[in-house]
């Protein structure tokens, strides 16, 4: 609401969901809401449950001026690392905003960066707990979240041993004892402790002189 008091009529918000998760992609959206057009019960999509939050998404999408959300593959969290990821994400998703933000909020996340594109002048703020003190920050949260909850239950269908359908990739107990026995999947990030430990080495000891 500061944002909008201040002037500016086109404010993004912009918010990532599976940061701290051992599998599966970083997905990251950007959300234009349309003042005139409230949704109650927007809130950070860590306070709701899955059907408030399935609920939530779609008034989001009906009424929202602009949305997107982008995924990164843990391929490219673990090349970027995730905090670049992150910024990386947000950076996509908010350039793809059909009309064009004309200033973003994220939830704690600086977008100036070595990776930045040249000419990226939107002014932005970042906000600290943005997802619980900006609404339409936490309308990205939600979309975010909903998008990839669908994501990993698709993978819980290929990698069923992992129960990803239930811990959503991150290092639950089952989790960590699946990993612990069958071992690291594609979808799992290799840079992340504690997949290192059960990644094969690149050229095994085979016990020969």
């Amino acid at each position: 609401m500061q944002a909008l008091r201040a002037g500016w009529r086109l404010v993004a918000g912009c918010d990532e969901v599976g940061r701290g998760a051992l599998l599966g992609p970083l997905y990251v959206a950007a959300v234009i809401l349309d003042p005139a057009k409230r949704i109650p019960g927007v809130d950070d999509s860590k306070k709701l449950t899955p059907s408030e939050r399935e609920s939530l998404a779609l008034k989001i999408t009906k009424k929202a001026l602009a949305f997107q959300v982008v995924s990164l593959s843990a391929a490219e969290v673990d090349a970027l690392n995730v905090y670049e990821a992150s910024r990386q994400g947000m950076i996509r998703a908010v350039l793809a905003l059909n009309p064009a933000p004309e200033f973003i909020l994220t939830d704690a996340m600086r977008l100036e960066g070595s990776h930045t594109p040249a000419g990226f002048g939107i002014p932005h703020r970042a906000v600290v707990h943005g997802d619980a003190l900006s609404v339409s920050i936490a309308a990205a949260s939600i979309l975010a979240k909903v998008a990839r909850d669908a994501h990993l239950r698709e993978l819980d269908r290929l990698y069923p041993q992992y129960g990803l359908a239930r811990n959503k990739g991150y290092a639950t107990r089952t989790h960590l004892e699946a990993l612990a026995f069958y071992g690291p999947c594609p979808e799992h990030r290799r840079s992340y402790q504690p997949v290192k430990d059960y990644l094969l080495p690149l050229f095994p000891f085979s016990g020969a002189p």
